[in-house]
């Protein structure tokens, strides 16, 4: 054995530096990520990039091969990632402290742009931390927290998710949603007081509906008792004499009838009030 090793030395040695630069070439790139290539501090090409086109298994994922020394591989995840917010708190517009908890999902589509200007993911979750909360500050800023209790919440998400995904594009991210994953006022006197001030704002508007409805309910009776004096006054013009007659009938029944049998009225027959009785004259 020594004598193998005393006459093959340099051999050995070779087959073994040629065995471990042979390993040291060969890269595994997982379906999970994309991997930029790297020479000289420049990026020369990616492999596996993310393609929303191509199927999973059909991009470039497996081995690969790079100049030991002068290439280095940098993996970029392609899978969506999260981006969280968590406990911050929010002013409304109508004043209100809100503790908003938040989120964004985020993929990296250009990997070159990513590692030129990122470096990682975790450097990037720190670029985008501080603009999705000022973003989300600006936007919950402009509406008020009964809004956020309506479908117009799916709007200021999507307003956040614009101006957000703006920013990340820089980056070569790109970012498909944003979410509110909680936004509650401060226990303890600001939830009171909310609550009570948002009970005085609900009986406030009940009243004013109910002023209205008044107001329409003596506008309808006004205008109906303008239209009976009306048709009223034209048939009285067609004929006197009936009209006369029917006024004379209600006076009669109004004023017979208020007293149900408890009382009297005693009138002379020659009584101008009576004289339909006597055939009208």
């Amino acid at each position: 054995m020594e004598n193998v090793w005393q006459n093959h030395k340099l051999t050995i040695i070779a087959v073994i530096a040629l065995i471990i630069a042979l390993l040291s070439s060969i890269v595994i790139v997982p379906e999970t990520h994309q991997a930029v290539k790297i020479r000289t501090g420049e990026p020369v090409s990616v492999i596996n990039r993310f393609d929303p086109d191509e199927p999973y298994g059909s991009t470039g994922a497996g081995l690969w091969y790079r100049i030991p020394l002068i290439e280095r591989i940098q993996m970029v995840d392609r899978r969506i990632q999260d981006l969280d917010m968590e406990g911050e708190t929010v002013l409304s517009n109508d004043q209100q402290r809100l503790e908003v908890n938040a989120y964004a999902r985020f993929r990296i589509f250009d990997p070159v742009l990513f590692v030129e200007r990122a470096g990682s993911e975790e450097l990037l979750k720190n670029q985008l931390e501080p603009i999705l909360t000022s973003v989300l500050r600006q936007e919950l800023g402009r509406r008020t927290f009964a809004s956020l209790l309506t479908p117009e919440r799916g709007n200021a998400m999507e307003n956040i998710r614009a101006e957000l995904d703006e920013e990340a594009r820089q980056y070569g991210a790109q970012v498909l949603d944003v979410r509110i994953k909680r936004a509650d006022l401060p226990e303890g006197t600001p939830l009171q007081a909310a609550f009570t001030r948002m009970q005085s704002d609900r009986q406030e508007e009940a009243e004013t509906i109910r002023a209205g409805g008044r107001r329409d309910a003596q506008i309808i009776r006004a205008e109906s008792e303008a239209e009976a004096a009306q048709i009223y006054a034209e048939a009285y013009g067609k004929d006197p004499d009936f009209y006369d007659f029917y006024r004379a009938m209600q006076s009669y029944r109004t004023t017979f009838q208020s007293g149900q049998g408890q009382s009297s009225i005693i009138m002379d027959d020659q009584n101008e009030y009576l004289r339909q009785f006597r055939g009208g004259r």
